[in-house]
């Protein structure tokens, strides 16, 4: 079992990117990201809620994601941008090269699938989803508030693996420091949002791709079960929007409820230990 969460723990160790962030830990809840949305009106500086056990969790298009205690990191940021919220269409994109860059600092070689999936030696290790509330909600300055909610395996959990249909990863069956792994995460997570909320989506489509597990690769694109598009996955334009070479012309594909699977055969996922200090 790793360190249990503890907010002045994870605030100790947290940087100079997030000397303004609130920590908050809850024993259990349904979902911090629902938490977060229902307390937008009240906050006046972003609110980091992390959770030991999450009962009720969503991942995207409504898809679940739960944990038990110790097993996992359940966590979600609330942050203010001063971007109108169609500007805010490629955030999922910057936030996974965020919790990427943390985790490349600690040493495990995460990968990225578009649009929201975080991945080790090709299985899944967890997701983000991002929701906003309209600044008519909020008492605050015109801003738009975003809810990132991330979810991440720390470790192995056969009855939530076996849950799951596809290939799942975990980064060590051996304990972590969580607060500490927790605080690297949220940091990098602050960093990116000011300079997203300057710049948007464009100082990170690079970065992205450098990270993209499937870039120049066949992949296939289903919705519902049913295969939409097959090709060459080209990275993504600026807006977060998948480019999908196919026999006849180059797509660009918005998010929506659309799964990218690569059209290689999976390998097996394995571990990776690494130290946190």
């Amino acid at each position: 079992m790793s360190t249990p969460l503890i907010a002045d723990h994870i605030t100790r160790h947290l940087g100079a990117a997030a000397r303004d962030l609130k920590v908050e830990v809850l024993a259990t809840t349904q979902s911090t990201n629902a938490d977060l949305r229902a307390r937008i009106a009240e906050l006046t500086v972003p609110l980091l809620m992390a959770t030991e056990n999450q009962t009720a969790g969503r991942g995207r298009a409504g898809r679940s994601w739960h944990s038990t205690a110790g097993d996992s990191l359940c966590f979600s940021l609330a942050w203010p941008l001063t971007l109108s919220i169609d500007r805010i269409t490629g955030l999922p994109l910057a936030a996974g090269v965020a919790v990427a860059d943390a985790l490349h600092q600690l040493g495990w070689p995460i990968q990225l699938k578009w649009p929201n999936d975080l991945l080790l030696n090709t299985a899944k290790l967890g997701g983000l989803l991002i929701e906003t509330v309209s600044s008519s909600r909020a008492a605050n300055d015109g801003r738009v508030w975003v809810v990132i909610g991330i979810g991440i395996n720390i470790h192995p959990n056969p009855q939530r693996d076996a849950a799951i249909a596809y290939p799942t990863a975990f980064l060590s069956s051996q304990p972590l420091d969580r607060n500490k792994l927790l605080a690297k995460i949220s940091e990098s997570l602050c960093a990116m949002l000011v300079e997203f909320d300057r710049h948007g989506l464009r100082p990170f489509v690079d970065r992205w791709h450098g990270l993209h597990a499937h870039q120049n690769q066949q992949v296939t694109l289903h919705e519902s079960g049913q295969l939409l598009h097959e090709g060459v996955a080209r990275g993504i334009n600026e807006n977060g929007c998948l480019l999908l070479d196919t026999a006849h012309s180059q797509l660009i594909i918005s998010t929506g409820d659309v799964s990218l699977r690569s059209a290689l055969p999976h390998t097996t996922a394995g571990v990776t230990h690494a130290a946190v200090d």
